[in-house]
């Protein structure tokens, strides 16, 4: 069974090919879009709301600033224990 839906297919395309000719312009800012991954989100997006078959959006990963208090932690410990020996 296809991923994604021919509509989304074609979003896609379209994105690309206004990204090659330099007419693909980004949210807000407008700036013009000059990534190949950025093109395919874009149009990705497109076809979400259009109600086209795309698979959700991934989740993003686990924040840097929890795993580092993880792993200082025990490093705490070790050093407690190292004090009071």
């Amino acid at each position: 069974m296809a991923k994604y839906s021919k509509k989304a297919q074609s979003k896609v395309e379209r994105a690309m090919k206004e990204k090659k000719s330099g007419t693909l312009k980004s949210g807000r800012s407008g700036k013009t879009v000059k990534s190949r991954k950025q093109a395919i989100a874009i149009g990705l997006s497109e076809a979400r709301k259009a109600g086209a078959k795309v698979p959700a959006k991934k989740k993003a990963a686990p924040k840097k600033k929890a795993a580092a208090k993880k792993k200082a932690a025990p490093k705490k410990k070790s050093a407690a224990k190292k004090k009071s020996a």
